[in-house]
């Protein structure tokens, strides 16, 4: 070891690592011995002489000012051509050169002029980046300024041609190395989130496109520099990897308890820079895009969403309409548009959240519930989204638990991300699945809550996990039959996956095994199974592969039947066939031929009690005026008395707006006069309605009917994807097969609309088999035509 090396060690010292802060201290301690050391190398190849328009620059970490105890020296000398002659130029380099090698510090270098420096930034984006940073060490200052200037005025003239060429290497750097956050062997400058993205955020921010982010962003490159120091210290190379075998020396050096809480540390900085080199990049490319398209002045753009939100150059952001100092549901509905839309919510937005909401009550009001599900139900959209509302600090405050698994790294070789991503994964992947089981809402929140119990010192995650998910779903407010479910799928989360592996699935205790898991249901089964896919598909191909899923297929078909066998299907809700007590006023003022209406608020959501003359097409009217008016129907029963349709729909209303009886009312006359003006608005709402971008994925609708439900009516069962004008369509559908519809039970879990129909012929009776098949699909076509 060269007494270089050994002074740059010296210097890094052992003791000061733990200490907070002293990270940059002990950098600029190293910057200030390499520039001084490399000025005395300076004197010494001058030898008295005085060289004109010659002079050694840094580039690199050396020129930042945060260069590691064995980082690379990286060094150019900037000439002019007037001055020295080449070959005099290459002997003084030799000069300088030699001994940086001789004491055993990797060097990187290069000899240039100012113009050469120019056309080598022109060509190569990785060197523009460099020499951005460009630094005097010794020699002719002008000469390093002349360059540096030249370089920085290049890079911001051409930033609008250079700028898709930063997003293309920045995109293939972050697919060729991962994300620094969950990786297990991180590379700490190259991965996503890693030094090198520092460098994207300050070349940006020198091409005058955008400004960066400060304070968390800065201290998160502090840390990284921290273990990245520990690194040269502990393995006395210059390497940026953080490798399983140095992780243990690195985490006491650094004052950690254990390697996990190192690896922790470093994804939490590698999120925070992710998160905001990729957000600095889009708006850059936003702002760009907008100085090109649009002419004259600069116009803020703002395209409704829904719920206060507007789309703002590819982000959501507040309105001027959110009621955010009084509302706490405000983030839960900003969550949902901006996941639906594939956009991130803005970092102004994400701070005002953070800040200014008001913590949800305890327990939750069902529109929280509600929109919680169908945030998890949005598919790949929630992933930005929640990453922002996590880092914001949002997500703790709704899931204080989430704070334990949050960056938690899985040694497991088959897990491809850290414990709380996992999650997220996973919820990606079961919102693809919500087709296939009838409460897609408990899915979605097994999914965000099957590896909750993945925390410091538990032995069984699965049973820790159903404890910590109990107190959650209570807190939320499930009620007790579905938080049951949840927890039960948390604690059973791997049983299928293990039995079908590991046992015989023709076996009969093998098949007691499982429907004891599931305690005899085939809906919590379905559910099981699809939780099952969900997990082992997002922890990585290791995990799900075509041998496995055709194990764990074959075990619950087995089981299925079984437990079949046993009970039977019936449809989930009943047909009430008592006579309901109306008001007098209700009585009366549908005999004159006047709708009669009344709503009912309750936390944030809207009940509305509809009593009218029942009538070809009501069904539809109803729903489409709704959805006109920008209401989303959560719950509907529908049913016909003696010729008086007693309908209930439970609404949510994205405009904030609570729906005024006598307006519906009002519509619905009209409507049934043959006016369809009220109908207008619908067509609109649904041509600037916001789809998840993973919508297209889900499977098409799926209908069938019922035969076991009903005596006196055919009962028609449909699985959609939720959206405006749905129930109207469907409505309409059957208005046009000249079909009754006696009651209707809608239900909407998170994005899933699970509706029952009792359809009969207009003069009564069942549908006759052909009939209900052509019905059916008469109904299928409808909605996936939508």
């Amino acid at each position: 070891m060269t007494d270089v090396t050994t002074r740059r060690l010296d210097l890094a010292g052992t003791r000061t690592f733990a200490t907070p802060g002293a990270g940059p201290t002990r950098r600029r301690a190293l910057a200030e011995f390499g520039f001084g050391w490399l000025q005395q190398l300076w004197r010494e190849a001058c030898a008295g002489r005085r060289h004109e328009g010659v002079a050694l620059a840094a580039v690199g970490s050396l020129a930042r000012g945060d260069g590691g105890p064995l980082s690379d020296y990286d060094l150019v000398l900037v000439h002019h051509p007037r001055g020295l002659s080449g070959k005099e130029v290459g002997a003084f380099a030799d000069k300088l050169w030699y001994p940086i090698w001789d004491a055993g510090v990797r060097l990187d270098h290069s000899v240039r002029t100012v113009a050469e420096c120019r056309a080598v930034a022109s060509d190569d984006l990785s060197a523009a980046v460099g020499l951005l940073d460009l630094t005097h060490v010794a020699g002719d200052t002008d000469v390093v300024n002349a360059a540096r200037s030249t370089v920085a005025h290049d890079w911001r003239a051409n930033a609008r041609t250079r700028l898709a060429e930063i997003q293309e290497s920045v995109v293939q750097r972050h697919a060729r190395q991962g994300d620094l956050a969950h990786l297990v062997e991180p590379d700490l400058k190259e991965a996503h989130g890693g030094l090198r993205d520092m460098s994207v955020l300050r070349a940006l921010t020198a091409a005058w496109l955008t400004d960066r982010p400060h304070g968390e962003v800065d201290e998160a490159y502090d840390r990284l520099l921290d273990v990245r120091d520990a690194i040269h210290v502990v393995t006395g190379r210059g390497r940026d990897r953080l490798t399983r075998e140095d992780q243990d020396a690195c985490a006491a050096l650094l004052g950690h308890t254990d390697a996990d809480a190192l690896l922790t540390d470093v994804s939490t900085s590698a999120r925070t820079i992710a998160y905001a080199v990729d957000g600095t990049l889009r708006r850059a490319m936003q702002s760009q895009r907008a100085r090109t398209l649009r002419v004259g002045p600069r116009r803020p753009q703002l395209a409704p969403l829904g719920y206060g939100l507007y789309r703002h150059d590819g982000e959501a952001v507040l309105g001027p309409s959110a009621d955010l100092a009084s509302d706490p549901v405000v983030p839960l509905r900003a969550a949902v548009v901006a996941a639906r839309g594939g956009i991130p919510l803005s970092p102004a937005t994400l701070r005002n959240l953070a800040a200014s909401a008001p913590a949800l009550p305890e327990p939750w009001p069902e529109v929280a519930r509600n929109l919680f599900a169908d945030l998890l139900a949005t598919g790949p959209g929630l992933v930005t989204v929640w990453e922002g509302l996590d880092l914001a600090g949002v997500v703790e405050r709704w899931i204080p638990e989430w704070r334990a698994v949050r960056s938690r790294p899985q040694r497991n070789a088959v897990h491809r991300h850290t414990v709380d991503r996992h999650l997220v994964e996973t919820v990606v992947a079961a919102a693809g699945m919500v087709r296939d089981v009838a409460r897609p809402d408990l899915l979605v929140l097994a999914a965000l809550l099957h590896d909750i119990g993945k925390v410091a010192g538990s032995h069984d995650h699965s049973a820790t996990g159903a404890r910590v998910a109990d107190t959650v779903l209570q807190r939320m407010g499930v009620p007790e039959p579905d938080r049951e479910v949840v927890v039960r799928l948390v604690r059973e989360h791997l049983t299928l996956v293990e039995l079908a592996t590991r046992r015989d699935p023709e076996d009969p205790a093998t098949i007691a095994a499982l429907s004891e898991a599931v305690d005899g249901s085939v809906t919590t089964l379905d559910l099981l199974r699809a939780l099952t896919e969900a997990d082992a598909s997002a922890a990585g191909p290791k995990a799900w592969t075509d041998w496995r899923a055709g194990l764990v297929q074959r075990l619950y078909e087995t089981c299925r039947a079984a437990l079949a066998r046993t009970q039977e299907e019936r449809t989930l809700v009943v047909e009430p066939t008592d006579a309901l007590a109306l008001p007098h006023a209700a009585l009366e003022q549908v005999a004159s031929g006047e709708p009669y209406v009344t709503v009912v608020s309750l936390g944030g959501a809207h009940r509305l009690d509809i009593v009218d003359r029942d009538r070809a097409g009501l069904f539809a009217d109803t729903a489409g005026l709704l959805a006109a008016h920008g209401f989303v129907v959560r719950s509907a029963i529908v049913r016909t008395l003696d010729g008086v349709a007693v309908n209930e729909w439970w609404v949510d209303s994205p405009g904030g707006e609570s729906p005024l009886p006598d307006v519906i009312a009002r519509d619905l006359r009209r409507v049934a006069g043959g006016d369809r003006t009220p109908l207008g608005r619908l067509q609109r709402r649904r041509s600037a309605a916001v789809r998840s971008p993973g919508s297209g994925s889900v499977d098409s609708t799926r209908a069938k009917v019922v035969t076991s439900a009903s005596d006196t009516a055919t009962v028609i069962e449909v699985r959609a994807t939720d959206r405006p004008g749905l129930l109207q369509d469907i409505g309409i559908t059957l208005a046009r097969a000249s079909l009754s519809v006696r009651s209707a039970h809608i239900a909407t879990y998170a994005g899933q609309t699970l509706d029952t129909f009792y359809v009969t012929e207009f003069g009564g009776g069942r549908l006759a088999p052909a009939r209900a098949a052509q019905t059916v699909a008469m109904i299928i076509d409808t909605c996936d035509a939508g």
